[in-house]
């Protein structure tokens, strides 16, 4: 059997950290997941952290989530984000629990489509399940990937982005 994730980069937060990059990103690949398991510096609201591909703080990102709980479901959109849904994060008052988050990234070296996100992840603390579907409107291979999060990624955050080689 072919071995088709190919890891590329990993990174375990020592400190509270406010920002994670990949940078240098090459084309060699037909798609991207990173995974992650985080929680964030805080108790408290706030509980997501988000995507910029390239450096790209313009408003041309949009989401489109369904959330349930296991009792009720809810969906609803943003458009015209400054940046993708990339996950939820419990808050560190839960030390012993992490969100496991699930990001495929695909077709990111292509040059004449936008690029689509399909994530998937879990929050502890308010016990729901999300998926959410994003597009990032710009044409441009994704060379570098920054997740960011306004109450900081705990320590003990790990992080790690996959390749998916051609089988």
């Amino acid at each position: 059997m072919a071995i088709t994730y190919e890891p590329i980069a990993t990174t375990t937060l020592g400190t509270v950290t406010a920002t994670v990059t990949f940078g240098s990103i090459s084309g060699s690949y037909t798609d991207l997941v990173l995974i992650s398991s985080v929680q964030k510096n805080v108790s408290g609201s706030g509980t997501g952290f988000s995507m910029r591909f390239n450096g790209d703080s313009a408003t041309n990102y949009s989401n489109t989530f369904l959330e349930g709980s296991g009792s009720s479901a809810s969906s609803y959109r943003s458009s015209n984000s400054v940046g993708l849904q990339g996950g939820a994060l419990t808050s560190n008052a839960n030390s012993s629990q992490f969100d496991v988050n699930i990001n495929n990234i695909m077709n990111y070296a292509n040059s004449s489509t936008y690029k689509t996100v399909i994530s998937r992840f879990n929050d502890n603390e308010f016990s729901y399940v999300d998926a959410v579907v994003s597009l990032w409107r710009s044409t441009a291979a994704i060379t570098s990937i920054t997740l960011y999060s306004a109450n900081s990624f705990a320590a003990g955050s790990t992080f790690t982005l996959y390749g998916i080689a051609s089988a």
